[in-house]
């Protein structure tokens, strides 16, 4: 019976891996036009589903809010009840049925004709009403359907495949970074993982600054008092030179009985390792790890040598678990 059970999963799933493979070979010049007018778009883009396709509507809206492209969703019963006032001229409607044929379109395909509003369709039937009206069509290859052939598996997973598709392309061509993301999704683990040198910098009186003229006896002081194992060094001007830490320290009271009259500025390491504040913080982790450093100083935009704060190792392994 456990086998059986397992099979019966496997079969599902290869029916949806069949699904998924005639649609890649389904895909031309439509779904370029597709893109193409959804990013020139001045107004709203609307999606509406019927029935399980109304949940996957609501799916590929969200997926587009995230990476760029704001929608929402309307529901087709809803819209025979007064909202298809939510739906105006500009906007692009896309609609997605798989028999193209369910009677709860025929209103909004009406309306959408009647103010010439610019209609995507996807859609499996090519003898659809929705293929027929559709300004461009998404046309989903027919497929087997899993659960005697008749429950929406195979269908919904490519119409949500396409409706994905659509969201990378768009968010590939409006050049949407990952500190664009970042914007939409603040918390949770995507949240950390977007999380810059910016969001976790220490800076101004935090900063463990001093000037490279300054003795060991003072640098010996501010490393006591900051705590934190690292000096960035400066000159007059405020640019940074170079950075002493405690490792630094400890070679060189190997070599030298007397040191509080040296002056740092000979014994600092120069050209330090430094990000821009945009960098993601689990790229600054990793290549602190391969570097064998704890700290690292933090600039804006391209002005490498003007420190505006600094990153400890802990404090990125603690933000990033």
């Amino acid at each position: 019976m456990k086998n059986e059970i397992i099979k019966i999963g496997k079969s599902v799933i290869d029916l949806q891996i069949r699904a998924l493979k005639k649609l890649k070979n389904s895909i031309n010049t439509d779904f370029n036009k597709a893109v193409d007018k959804i990013i020139k778009c001045k107004s709203k883009i609307v999606i509406c589903g019927v029935g399980k396709s109304g949940i996957i509507a609501s799916k590929i809206s969200a997926t587009l809010s995230s990476v760029g492209t704001p929608s929402f969703t309307v529901s087709a019963n809803d819209c025979s009840h007064g909202d298809l006032g939510r739906i105006s001229r500009g906007d692009i409607l896309i609609l997605i049925s798989n028999s193209g044929n369910t009677s709860e379109l025929k209103n909004i395909i009406k309306y959408a004709r009647s103010y010439n509003i610019f209609l995507i369709g996807i859609m499996s039937n090519k003898n659809s009403i929705l293929y027929k009206n559709s300004n461009i069509k998404l046309h989903i290859p027919e497929v087997e359907e899993s659960g005697h052939g008749i429950v929406p598996t195979s269908s919904t997973a490519a119409q949500l495949s396409i409706g994905d598709a659509l969201a990378i392309a768009l968010m590939n061509k409006k050049k949407f970074s990952k500190l664009d993301f970042k914007k939409f999704h603040p918390l949770g683990s995507l949240g950390n993982k977007l999380k810059t040198a910016s969001d976790l910098m220490l800076t101004k009186k935090r900063i463990p600054f001093i000037n490279e003229n300054q003795t060991m006896k003072e640098a010996i002081k501010i490393i006591n008092i900051k705590k934190l194992g690292f000096l960035v060094v400066i000159n007059s001007l405020g640019y940074t030179t170079g950075v002493f830490t405690d490792g630094d320290l400890k070679r060189l009271m190997r070599k030298k009985n007397k040191i509080e009259s040296l002056r740092i500025k000979h014994f600092m390491s120069k050209k330090p390792f430094s990000v821009d504040e945009n960098t993601l913080a689990s790229d600054i982790l990793n290549q602190m790890n391969k570097r064998k450093i704890t700290n690292v100083c933090v600039f804006k935009k391209n002005n490498k040598h003007k420190t505006i704060g600094i990153l400890h190792i802990h404090d990125l392994i603690n933000n990033l678990r």
